[in-house]
């Protein structure tokens, strides 16, 4: 490859990943180009974008960057994907797609999260984390539950006034009924 081409696809590699600050390492060797058709369509759906770069192309476009630890020491023939709501959603679908019997041959092979660099083991301890939305679902909860509880206790309370009051009006109403008759 000329230095032309090289510079041309460094550059095309520097404005994809231009804002990216998380990413992913998979193997998509062995794939036939039916089922690697099948897993592109896939990702895209979850809006998880899976390139094949040559690593050393892939180092000079994200040297200086957040995502330069990822390929430190890496070999071979790696895709990257990057993508979902977050890095946690990103694992979670590249762990559960590594699982799936069609895409045997497919698994993390490491990443870059916070500018640290993943280790596959570490991939998958990721994808066990709460997704961004359900941490923030957790927080709402627990924001929402003392207010939740202040109400409930305020309308038992309220609502056991409210019923001894209307038991002692029909007490009353009975005794003037009897009363007048």
């Amino acid at each position: 490859m000329s230095k032309l081409v090289k510079d041309l696809v460094t550059d095309h590699l520097k404005r994809e990943l231009d804002g990216v600050q998380e990413l992913l390492l998979v193997n998509v060797v062995g794939l036939s180009a039916n089922r690697t058709s099948s897993l592109r369509k896939t990702l895209r759906q979850k809006n998880i974008k899976l390139l094949v770069v040559k690593n050393s192309l892939a180092r000079r476009a994200t040297e200086g960057t957040v995502l330069a630890p990822a390929f430190e020491g890496s070999q071979g023939t790696l895709a990257m994907v990057w993508g979902a709501s977050d890095i946690v959603a990103l694992a979670k679908e590249i762990v559960k797609l590594a699982e799936n019997k069609e895409f045997e041959s497919f698994q993390a092979r490491g990443g870059v999260m916070g500018g640290a660099r993943l280790q596959p083991q570490e991939v998958l301890q990721v994808s066990k984390w709460p997704t961004r939305e359900e941490q923030l679902s957790i927080l709402v909860g627990q924001i929402l539950s003392p207010g939740a509880l202040l109400t409930s206790q305020l309308n038992s309370a309220g609502g056991a006034l409210a019923s001894q009051i209307v038991q002692r009006g029909e007490g009353e109403e009975e005794a003037a009924a009897a009363a007048e008759g």
